[in-house]
């Protein structure tokens, strides 16, 4: 039987479950990626789990998001994830090695195994022929205690590539025509796995930019063969023996079908304020600019700020604009110092910042109000910046670059027949970064986990009673993004580790009064449109409304992540059966013999309307036990 590369690396992984499109299946997995933002909570859960070490093959905790000190706390969450690290046998990437997508590619990403990561973006391990597929917090803890990770079986989306991208056009161009013709929503429940000649003209560092985006289209992940452009990266780092060759059997097929042409495609842009609000960037030429930042995970290669490099090499920014540098990893930041492109960044005017996401989750570099921002970043969702009134664009370091020379929107075409001839080192810092070894395990059982007066504990989660009479606390729109319900940036995520401290910013960007209703209220529903919960991994957003309340969501349709965390803190997700009841909805809903509905079926009437969920048995159980974490302590 002809396998796609997809088909091919859930199989050789494939725990429980069958491979059919729509069911529950679940996966072995090799290696644990975490970050800060939702590291904290992972070592949290392991702690309440009564792990003695974990048992994935690699876990590396990066600390890549808070980074600015303006006080104890962020710190004190970098001392306890380090004592963490060392406890459970966990690799720990010091703060200043880089953003963790990129970082983990160069250091750890191995073709042909399973990455489960507490971060979205994780699916950009998929440019080196890995199942990569980003989960919340508590998923990665149960995979790192040797548990599966159960996702729903996607369909395979085989997007073929032809030709070769033309000047000034790059790859996060690619990924923008994709979102320009599918929006944010066009690959949910769906694997997508790029194939094709296209291929041989594109670096791994140009798949990582159109795998980490995956997560903006809503994918399940992004799968690229491992071929020569793979081998080539890994030789790089001194890694080719981490090499294995893992291409599409010939005639192998697909669920779903696309194809761009690589040189039809045009430089393009994402107008405020979703990543799916795509246009040619002729079309929005002439608007001002304000601030131009470059870096993040979405274009973290090291020809990612070459370019920029290149194209101001002798130029000056524009005086109306901010041009901000976060370089993605401390190897990347050491080659453009050895080639001279950080001495042409700083005498153009751009400012060179620290080795990490920064302003791409709202750390610092915050745009003013209403002037536009534009950002190589992945996301662009209201107020993600740290400013309530912003106007980020997203676009590539090309037109990032030429918008910072001219102070507008610029078509980069129009700066001459190509950009300049970008600078290369002739062997990448591959030990650059500094990475601290897991302890041997006679030597982790002696270390006690440092806690901080300012880092808590999770909240007692108790069983889904049997009747509720839960207010509709709040209702939204749709495709309403976990930076919406729970902030992040320099004002919410230094109490990441406090989760009643957090509180006080949950769904404040949507309505202010949020918290304060919903600690009147105490049990409680919030009803939402479709796409709840798009965005980040982050399940702080399940965690911190569930202290304060929620029971239940209603709404159209949910993205998968934040489906499947409501689930794993014991939020029942419900789905209109009609949508036109979504107008209607209000007041309060009234559940009577709640918990027998939600073991024995997927339907359930409520205020004449009928609701549904799409819970797996494993699912429910979670759901009725008040979460897995009580289900997993109950269960012994």
């Amino acid at each position: 039987m002809s396998r796609n590369v997809t088909q091919k690396l859930i199989a050789a992984h494939l725990v429980t479950g069958e491979m059919r499109p729509g069911g529950e299946i679940g996966l072995r997995i090799d290696q644990a990626l975490i970050q800060d933002a939702t590291g904290t909570m992972v070592m949290l859960e392991l702690e309440a789990l009564g792990l003695d070490r974990v048992r994935t093959e690699t876990a590396v905790q990066y600390v890549d998001h808070n980074l600015l000190q303006t006080d104890e706390r962020n710190m004190a969450d970098h001392v306890f994830l380090r004592s963490a690290c060392r406890r459970f046998g966990i690799w720990h990437s010091r703060a200043g090695n880089g953003v963790s997508h990129p970082t983990h590619m160069e250091h750890f990403g191995v073709p042909g195994k399973t990455l489960a990561g507490s971060d979205s973006h994780t699916c950009a391990a998929g440019s080196l022929g890995m199942l990569a597929i980003g989960v919340g917090g508590l998923e990665v803890a149960m995979a790192m205690a040797g548990e599966p990770l159960f996702v729903t079986m996607p369909e395979v989306w085989g997007v073929r590539l032809t030709g070769e991208l033309p000047p000034w056009v790059s790859a996060k161009d690619v990924i923008l025509e994709m979102l320009r013709r599918h929006g944010v929503r066009g690959g949910v429940n769906r694997a997508i796995e790029y194939h094709g000649p296209g291929l041989a003209t594109l670096t791994a560092m140009d798949r990582h930019v159109i795998a980490n985006m995956g997560a903006e289209l809503g994918a399940t992940t992004t799968v690229f063969p491992s071929d020569g452009q793979v081998l080539e990266f890994l030789s790089a780092q001194g890694r080719a023996a981490d090499h294995t060759e893992i291409l599409a059997d010939p005639g192998a097929g697909y669920d779903v079908r696309d194809e761009i042409d690589l040189s039809t495609l045009e430089p393009l842009i994402a107008r405020p304020s979703s990543p799916g609000n795509v246009v040619p960037v002729r079309e929005a030429a002439g608007e001002p600019v304000h601030q131009v930042v470059v870096g993040s995970s979405a274009n973290p290669g090291l020809r990612d700020f070459a370019v920029v490099a290149a194209i101001l090499r002798g130029r000056q920014v524009h005086p109306q604009v901010s041009l901000d540098v976060n370089p993605t990893s401390r190897q990347i930041l050491a080659d453009l110092a050895k080639t001279g492109a950080i001495t042409d960044l700083i005498e153009s005017g751009a400012r060179i910042h620290q080795t990490g996401c920064l302003g791409c989750i709202g750390m610092g570099q915050a745009p003013a109000v209403g002037r536009n921002s534009l950002r190589t970043f992945p996301r662009n969702f209201p107020g993600r910046s740290g400013t309530h009134d912003d106007s980020v664009w997203l676009c590539s370091p090309e037109t990032g670059a030429v918008a910072a020379l001219t102070g507008e929107i610029t078509d980069p075409r129009d700066l001459g027949p190509g950009p300049p001839e970008v600078r290369r080192p002739r062997a990448v810092s591959a030990g650059a970064a500094l990475f601290e070894r897991p302890l041997p395990p006679e030597q982790a059982e002696e270390v006690a986990l440092s806690k901080a007066p300012s880092i808590g504990s999770l909240p007692e989660l108790d069983p889904l009673p049997d009747a509720l009479t839960l207010p509709v606390v709040l209702k939204v729109g749709d495709d309403v993004s976990t930076d919406e319900i729970l902030p992040a940036g320099a004002r919410a995520l230094p109490y990441r580790s406090n989760v009643a401290a957090l509180a006080d910013f949950a769904f404040t960007q949507l309505d202010p009064d949020y918290p304060e209703r919903a600690r009147a209220a105490g049990p409680h529903a919030v009803v939402a449109g479709r796409n709840y919960g798009q965005g980040s991994s982050r399940e702080h957003a399940v965690i911190v409304p569930r202290y304060l309340g929620l029971r239940v969501v209603v709404a159209k349709s949910f993205a998968r992540i934040h489906w499947q965390n409501l689930a794993n803190f014991g939020v029942l997700a419900l789905e209109f059966a009609d949508e036109s009841d979504y107008d209607a909805i209000g007041g309060e809903l009234r559940f009577e013999g709640l918990r027998e509905a939600v073991e024995k079926g997927t339907e359930l009437t409520v205020n004449g309307m009928v609701l549904r969920h799409r819970l797996s048995p494993r699912q429910r159980a979670m759901v009725l036990a008040g979460g897995w974490i009580p289900l997993v302590l109950r269960r012994g």
